[in-house]
């Protein structure tokens, strides 16, 4: 059963892993063509992002797995020879269950210890690879700004790709515009033995320049032209190089962070969230108590308030400007209250979705041990029912069980990160939903019920149809 079934597992989850790197791929190309990146650079971004796709790639290995070896052994009558021998179904899968727990286990340990490392040295190193700059590619009558503080246009090249005509080289180094042009009629472009600078080597040329460090040039306009025979600039490529960022910049994201980690956070926050609760309410009744202290004192003479009119019956008791200061400020308080309410509801809704992510993390590090345990109690009985093997027929239904399960789960994660839903239901919702089924299928497949046979569900509709017709002859 172990030989059997290892084999399919092993296929099917470099299969998955390969098609989720494929995707993204297709995702990233735009950030990856076209910049020079050294092979082992983009290896390694591929390692470490295969390693995020694991939590994806097990449960639908597991899945199409069980489902290949159960059904295989179905089709070829191995299942009913092992029935005829004594062996139950339930005897059978007991070596794959006890794998299967292991496989759980080990699918925890490495969400919980080992995604968060790929996560940090995939997204600093994704980070780098996207703000790195294109290659140095200088293409013939085209104006070439990559160089910072410089703008080069060759008008021809040779097919050679070294040689280069008519050159026009503009210094924008010192920020004052073109007031530094060189040109040439012929010359050479090579990277130095260290590829790390750019040396020309120019022919039979001019260089330009506005002499710009004396009083009233703007006025006189200086020139200078210097003709030369042969002239060697050099420009610094390491712009061009791949800069890694520190790798500790990242390292407090929630996805980089394991259990432990993830508590001691999810407890600071939220104790961070509270202090600001409490701060802020005891900031806005300081803040607007002097609303009450600003508003004028009735005259003494009066001691009885009128009370009598139906319209601002306090008002009343006080004279026309005292009336409209009242009011300015009362409106003037209570503008200044709304605003800050709101800016505070923002910032409270954004520290409770931090929190939010946080706790789905958490949640989601045991969710992925339980889905590869739960996926095998649906494959390997729905083998068993179906009695097809290969790539045919368990294919179509694992993906079809794979996807139910995860566009549930992807929107049950969506609900929770917007506040619609609570954490622990929008997170299980997906489990609770495939857990019945699997314990459905298996005591089906355990007890031997005909689930996919054909004749048996001819028989039951032939029964329904004849009872519907007796009932109506009775009446």
């Amino acid at each position: 059963m172990l030989k059997s079934y290892l084999g399919p597992f092993v296929f099917t989850f470099f299969i998955a892993l390969f098609i989720l790197l494929l995707q993204f791929l297709w995702k990233y190309i735009d950030d990856l063509v076209g910049k020079g990146l050294e092979w082992y650079i983009i290896a390694k971004l591929m390692f470490y992002a295969s390693s995020t796709f694991v939590p994806l790639a097990l449960p639908l290995a597991i899945l199409l797995s069980s489902l290949m070896t159960f059904g295989n052994m179905g089709e070829h009558y191995e299942l009913v020879a092992m029935k005829a021998a004594g062996i139950s179904l339930r005897k059978a899968m007991k070596p794959l269950v006890i794998l299967s727990l292991l496989i759980s286990i080990s699918a925890f340990l490495f969400s919980n210890y080992v995604l968060p490392v790929a996560n940090l040295k995939f997204g600093s190193l994704l980070y780098d690879v996207r703000q790195q700059k294109l290659a140095f590619n200088i293409s013939e009558g085209i104006y070439y700004h990559g160089l910072e503080g410089f703008v080069i246009r060759v008008g021809k090249k040779a097919k050679d790709n070294k040689t280069i005509y008519d050159v026009k080289i503009y210094n924008h180094s010192k920020n004052q515009g073109n007031v530094t042009v060189t040109t040439a009629e012929s010359g050479t472009m090579q990277l130095s033995p260290d590829k790390k600078n750019l040396i020309f080597t120019l022919y039979d040329g001019y260089t330009y320049n506005d002499i710009t460090n004396v009083a009233r040039y703007r006025v006189s306009r200086p020139f200078e032209v210097t003709k030369f025979k042969k002239q060697i600039l050099n420009f610094d490529l390491s712009q061009f190089q791949l800069n890694r960022t520190n790798e500790d910049l990242f390292k407090s994201h929630y996805s980089m962070l394991n259990i432990q980690q993830l508590n001691y956070s999810i407890d600071s926050l939220s104790n961070k969230h509270i202090n600001a609760s409490n701060r802020y309410l005891n900031n806005f009744l300081k803040k607007y108590s002097y609303l009450e202290d600003s508003i004028p004192l009735l005259p003494e003479s009066k001691t009885e308030l009128k009370t009598d009119s139906l319209v601002m019956p306090v008002l009343d008791n006080f004279d026309l400007k005292n009336r409209k200061d009242i009011m300015e400020i009362a409106l003037r308080g209570a503008r200044s209250a709304k605003e800050n309410i709101i800016a505070f509801n923002k910032e409270l809704k954004t520290r409770k979705q931090v929190i939010t992510k946080h706790e789905v993390v958490w949640h989601q590090k045991f969710k992925l041990s339980i889905a590869c345990f739960i996926f095998f109690f649906i494959g390997a009985p729905l083998g068993a029912i179906i009695r097809k093997g290969g790539l045919g027929l368990p294919v179509v239904v694992s993906v079809v069980f794979f996807v139910l399960y995860h566009v549930v789960s992807m929107t049950g994660e969506k609900a929770v990160k917007t506040g619609e839903w609570n954490v622990e239901f929008g997170l299980w919702l997906s489990t609770l939903i495939v857990l019945p089924l699997g314990l459905f299928l298996t005591y089906k497949a355990t007890s031997d019920a005909q689930l996919m046979d054909t004749e048996s569900w001819n028989n039951m509709f032939k029964k329904l149809k004849l009872n519907k017709s007796k009932d109506l002859n009775g009446q």
